[in-house]
């Protein structure tokens, strides 16, 4: 999956955040669905815009960064 196909950052769009291409639905919404518990399925019903494609890039964009800087974890 090569998120970079999927996800753009205009500084026009979303004040910069990182979208969806072609959309202005940033990839935080995405993730926070995930996050709550929501299947791809709820998702694409809430976002018809959205792709299965685009919800892997967001994923995948998110383990990129992830490995791009440590977050304090408390223990």
């Amino acid at each position: 999956m090569n998120w970079r196909e999927h996800i753009t950052v205009d500084p026009a769009v979303c004040h910069g955040k990182a979208c969806i291409r072609g959309t202005r639905i940033m990839v935080s919404v995405v993730l926070d669905n995930l996050a709550a518990g929501l299947g791809a399925e709820e998702i694409l019903a809430s976002y018809p815009s959205l792709s299965r494609d685009s919800i892997q890039a967001a994923i995948a964009y998110a383990a990129e960064l992830a490995r791009e800087r440590l977050l304090p974890v408390p223990a």
